[in-house]
């Protein structure tokens, strides 16, 4: 028996299907915008530390500020596009996100800039939860759903290195500042777009904002990863970070206490106890651990060893780009329909943490053809298998009042991964170079030669590290992802009336 509403089953025959998948570029093309936009600022860092005489100390908070504002508010982001209504929050966050853009292009001061970017990361959690929400509304029939995630999967998955090609060529041919300006033309269609092609039903009225969950929720999330990010230059053992870290555990543990008594909960806890949504958000959060610090590290590995330019180095990402979308809409959306999700989850992160494994064979010396491209391939393709069935799993089955809320935890998993992910990996590849410095070091004749070599075995380790988790993330999905093909009847994938839950 379907369950596709009346108007939905004559809107496709009379043509505006077509309008629907207008829709989605619009969506894609803001979530583009968002993923991107946590790595594009990363090669203009160093002309934007000079440019506005930042400390080595605090040139960290360019990329933080957006990540702890982001990560910290997305489930409250969530709840509001459930309040409010989708569209609505969506073009309110685009709105936001260009002025906190231009605010950041004009920045004076380093402080400015730390704020734009703060308030970047703030407009960001009220539009990507809205934006997948719109996607999981959008499209309920599981072919074309399957299709509708591939290209949302390839994106979210491939924007942190689309993010880095366009970083690189906008720094070297313009100037830093246009790696925030360009967000403001891209917002500006995004909301013309929203208006013209977008459908969306108004908030739903029983939906109320958990402002003391929103309190624990996100104060927990951000000391967390505020802690995470101060551990690579204080220590892990800093008085500092363990107060955070602390502080953040002990406040999401209240959170999940007051979520079984508030009697309007921020995050319903029937979402995350659902096994195939819990596996998802944890496969999820662990294989972007893994995905950071490969950015992470082959960033500073192009430029800084084999001395690559910003534009060289960006587009040295363009085949991890390529395999990340041939993985998720030629491979995964052709696929899910027809086999169980945990069937390219688990494949997908194998292939990963074996594109991982390849780089620890790296040096000083490597070259990027025989070396570097076969293991940005395999990555991207293992990545590309991953992201889109865990996106199209973990918002299956959902209530429409709770689409808004479920799509922020998967946000919210990407972003506290990729910041644990950047902190520990980091502070395990410093900590590795210096013990091999240490080592190694016999007199200044070596140190040319010694340091580049203590800097390579840093990554190494720290990659053993990723591909080990990645491994992990692999047997979380095959042990708790148990959904069935979608396009077999399976529960977890079909629409829920709005009524339940």
């Amino acid at each position: 028996m379907s369950v596709t509403p009346t108007g939905e089953a004559s809107a496709r025959n009379d043509g505006s299907d077509a309008r629907r998948w207008w829709g989605l570029v619009i969506i894609a093309l803001a979530q583009l915008m968002v993923v991107l936009d946590a790595t594009i600022v990363n090669i203009a860092l160093p002309s934007a530390q000079h440019a506005l005489d930042m400390s080595d100390g605090n040139r960290q908070w360019v990329i933080t500020a957006y990540t702890l504002a982001f990560g910290g508010l997305l489930l409250l982001g969530g709840r509001i596009a459930d309040l409010v209504g989708r569209k609505r929050t969506f073009v309110l966050g685009l709105i936001g996100f260009a002025a906190a853009s231009a605010l950041g292009g004009a920045a004076v001061s380093s402080g400015m800039l730390f704020g734009a970017r703060a308030l970047q990361g703030a407009f960001a959690a009220l539009l990507a939860p809205s934006a997948l929400s719109l996607v999981t509304t959008t499209f309920t029939d599981p072919r074309e759903r399957g299709k509708a995630f591939g290209i949302y999967g390839a994106l979210a998955g491939s924007g942190s290195a689309i993010g880095l090609i366009v970083g690189g060529l906008l720094t070297e041919y313009l100037s830093w500042r246009w790696c925030l300006y360009v967000n403001v033309p891209v917002a500006i269609v995004a909301v013309l777009g929203a208006f013209a092609l977008l459908r969306d039903h108004p908030g739903h009225p029983g939906v109320r904002l958990d402002v003391p969950g929103a309190v624990l929720g996100c104060g927990g999330l951000v000391a967390i990863v505020y802690g995470f990010s101060e551990a690579r230059p204080r220590g892990w053992s800093d008085p500092l970070v363990l107060a955070l870290l602390a502080t953040g555990v002990l406040l999401v543990a209240v959170f999940v206490w007051w979520q079984t008594r508030a009697p309007v909960p921020l995050l319903p806890l029937h979402v995350v106890r659902d096994r195939n949504r819990g596996g998802c958000f944890l496969t999820m959060a662990l294989a972007v651990i893994g995905v950071f610090g490969l950015f992470l590290f082959m960033t500073y590995y192009l430029q800084v060893i084999l001395g690559y330019s910003p534009v060289r180095a960006g587009l040295a990402f363009l085949p991890l780009t390529a395999a990340i979308i041939v993985g998720s809409t030629q491979i995964s959306a052709r696929l899910l329909p027809r086999v169980a999700p945990r069937a390219l989850m688990v494949p997908g992160m194998v292939l990963a943490a074996s594109g991982m494994l390849v780089l620890t064979r790296m040096t000083v010396t490597s070259s990027y053809t025989s070396e570097i491209l076969p293991a940005l391939l395999l990555m991207g393709l293992g990545m590309g298998l991953t992201f889109m069935p865990v996106f199209a799993t973990a918002t299956a089955g959902v209530a429409p009042r709770d689409s808004g809320v479920t799509s922020a935890t998967v946000n919210t998993s990407q972003q506290v991964g990729g910041s644990i992910g950047t902190a520990l990996l980091n502070t395990i590849a410093t900590t590795s170079s210096a013990a091999y410095v240490t080592a190694h070091l016999h007199g200044l004749a070596r140190r040319a030669t010694v340091v580049p070599e203590g800097i390579v075995h840093g990554y190494t380790v720290a990659i053993w590290w990723a591909s080990g988790i990645m491994l992990l993330a692999g047997l979380v999905a095959g042990v708790l992802v148990t959904a069935k093909p979608p396009g077999r009847g399976a529960r977890a994938h079909a629409p829920v009336p709005e009524s339940v839950g």
